[in-house]
C-alpha cells in the first residue's frame, strides 16, 4: 500500500465521521463507496473493512457521550439486543449467499428517501408534531433486521434506525449516542464472525487490515471531533443534517444501482 492511499484513508474516514457523528452515523455508510471506487477494497472483503473501521472509530465519539452522559439510558441497550444476533446472522448470508447489492441499494433508496426529505421538512417547520414513538418490541424488531443488513453491507445501523427514530419523536441528543454505541458492538462481533468465516471460507472474506485501521483512526478522531460538535447544533440542525445524510445516501444508492 502506497502513502497515498494510506493518507487518503486517514482522511476519509476523518473527514466522513465529522459530519456523520453529530447525527448518529458511524460514517461506514459514506466510506463504502470510497473504498470501493478509491481504495479498490475487494468484495467480500469491503465488508469486514468496513466493521473494522466502524470498531476503531468508533470509540473517540463514544469517550465523549459517555463523558457527557449521554450514553446512559435503555435505548442503546435495546438497540444492541437486536443488531447483535442480526450482524451474526448478515456475516453468514454475505459469504455463503452472496446476496447482490443492487436489490438492497434500491430498497435502502426507498427507506431513505422519503425519511430524509421528511426530515428536512420537518427542521424547516419544527411546529409540526411528531409521530407517536415507537413501542420497544417494534425498535427491538428494527434491530435485528438493521443488524442483519449491516452484516451483510458492513453498514452502520444508525444510516437507517436514526431518521426512522427521529421521525417517530425520539430526540437526536438520545439516538445519536446509542446508535453509535450499538454500531461499534455489533461491528466488533461482526468483523469477528467474518474472520471466522475466513478459516472455512473461500475468497476475500477477511478485512483489509491497513486499509480498515487507517480509516478507522481518521474516524476516530472526526468522531471525538464530531461528538463534541453535536450539544452545541440545535435539534432542528441536527433533524436537517440527518434527512440530508438519508437523502444524499439514498441518491447514492439510486445511481449506484442503476449504473
Amino acid at each position: 500500500m502506497s502513502w497515498q492511499t494510506g493518507l487518503t484513508a486517514l482522511a476519509a474516514g476523518l473527514l466522513i465521521s465529522v459530519v456523520t457523528v453529530p447525527a448518529g452515523v458511524s460514517g461506514a455508510v459514506f466510506l463504502l463507496p470510497v473504498q470501493l471506487s478509491v481504495l479498490h477494497v475487494p468484495n467480500p472483503a469491503v465488508t469486514p473493512t468496513n466493521l473494522l473501521f466502524n470498531v476503531v472509530s468508533g470509540p473517540g465519539a463514544l469517550v465523549r457521550y459517555r463523558h457527557t452522559g449521554q450514553l446512559a439510558g435503555p435505548l442503546a441497550r435495546l438497540l444492541i439486543a437486536g443488531t447483535l444476533p442480526g450482524v451474526v446472522l448478515g456475516a453468514v448470508i454475505r459469504v455463503f449467499a452472496v446476496p447482490g447489492p443492487g436489490a438492497f441499494r434500491l430498497v435502502a433508496a426507498a427507506v431513505l428517501l422519503p425519511l430524509g426529505l421528511w426530515l428536512c421538512l420537518r427542521a424547516r417547520h419544527p411546529s409540526s408534531r411528531d409521530r407517536p414513538p415507537l413501542r420497544r418490541r417494534t425498535i427491538l424488531g428494527l434491530s435485528v433486521v438493521v443488524g442483519t443488513i449491516g452484516g451483510i453491507y458492513g453498514i452502520g445501523g444508525g444510516s437507517l434506525l436514526g431518521p426512522i427514530l427521529a421521525g417517530r419523536g425520539t430526540p437526536m441528543t438520545l439516538i445519536a449516542p446509542a446508535a453509535l454505541a450499538s454500531t461499534f458492538v455489533t461491528s466488533a462481533v461482526g468483523a469477528l464472525t467474518y474472520g471466522a468465516l475466513s478459516l472455512i471460507g473461500g475468497g476475500d472474506i477477511a478485512p483489509q487490515w491497513a486499509l480498515g485501521l487507517l480509516c478507522g483512526a481518521g474516524g476516530l478522531v472526526g468522531g471525538y471531533l464530531g461528538a463534541r460538535l453535536q450539544p452545541h447544533l440545535p435539534e432542528s440542525a441536527l433533524r436537517m443534517l440527518l434527512g440530508t445524510l438519508a437523502t444524499t445516501l439514498a441518491a447514492v444508492y439510486v445511481v449506484q444501482a442503476v449504473g
